[in-house]
């Protein structure tokens, strides 16, 4: 339940819980969450976390959260952005694409002390801002908040896990895309290395090596990640039959898809959604 003082619009949505995280109007939205009590264990691109308090963290692909368990103390402000709301926040340096590549890792950023009040008064900023709406210039107000809290970010992201390997900003927007792609749903009607590789004029191959080298996964990797992780999603929630989901993803074929899921999740279709 959103609480009043809460105000909303289409890019820029705030939250005192994780309810809504990776679902409806903000699916496809940047989840920052700063955590000021108790904890949250989260199952994240494969691999287990913990926030906890003084702990802040930006999740970009949200579609490749598994699980949330949190704690009966566990207290959050969490500020969901449009990819459109981020592209126009970010200030112009090449760390932006390094920065989201390593969360794609590791979210979670432990804060100092300091470093969590100066966060705090970001987020109070970028909230006290949004229900500015008289403001004339609302909209670019927004925009000069959101980034003020981005290059705190940066800063709190370069002092946690530098030294880190440096990508050549080719590579690095190479694989931004890429995973852009997937972020907007293409994966559910193209799943070939190939198709993904002639739309970033690359060969197959290099977007592979590209991939491995920054994330440690090839690209074929991350697509079937995504695809995966929605269909077990679609699964679970029973709303569609099988078949609608097959055609959902662009199978050929109810066996097709079958023999997919059986592959990769290791049961069949009917049999995972029990």
């Amino acid at each position: 339940m959103k609480s009043k003082e809460q105000t909303d619009n289409k890019d820029l949505i705030i939250r005192d819980n994780l309810e809504e995280i990776g679902k409806g109007e903000v699916s496809l939205h940047l989840a920052h969450i700063l955590c000021f009590a108790g904890h949250c264990d989260i199952r994240f691109n494969g691999k287990d976390f913990r926030i906890t308090r003084h702990d802040c963290c930006i999740i970009r692909a949200t579609q490749l959260i598994e699980s949330l368990s949190a704690s009966d103390d566990f207290r959050v402000k969490v500020i969901y952005a449009s990819p459109v709301f981020i592209e126009k926040s970010t200030p112009n340096t090449n760390y932006g694409m390094r920065g989201s590549l390593s969360l794609s890792q590791n979210p979670v950023m432990p804060l100092s002390d300091e470093e969590f009040g100066r966060c705090c008064r970001d987020f109070y900023e970028v909230e006290n801002r949004l229900a500015a709406t008289g403001h004339c210039f609302h909209q670019e107000m927004l925009f000069s908040v959101m980034r003020t809290l981005i290059l705190d970010f940066f800063d709190f992201h370069s002092r946690i896990y530098a030294p880190q390997e440096v990508y050549s900003s080719q590579r690095a927007s190479v694989m931004n895309r890429f995973i852009s792609m997937l972020e907007r749903g293409d994966y559910r009607t193209r799943r070939e290395v190939s198709h993904y590789a002639s739309e970033l004029c690359v060969t197959p191959k290099h977007l592979s090596e590209i991939s491995r080298g920054i994330t440690g996964f090839s690209a074929g990797w991350w697509i079937n990640r995504f695809t995966l992780l929605d269909i077990s999603r679609q699964l679970r929630d029973k709303t569609q039959s099988i078949s609608e989901i097959a055609e959902t993803f662009n199978f050929n074929s109810l066996s097709y898809f079958t023999r997919y899921v059986s592959r990769h999740l290791g049961q069949s279709p009917s049999d995972y959604r029990g």
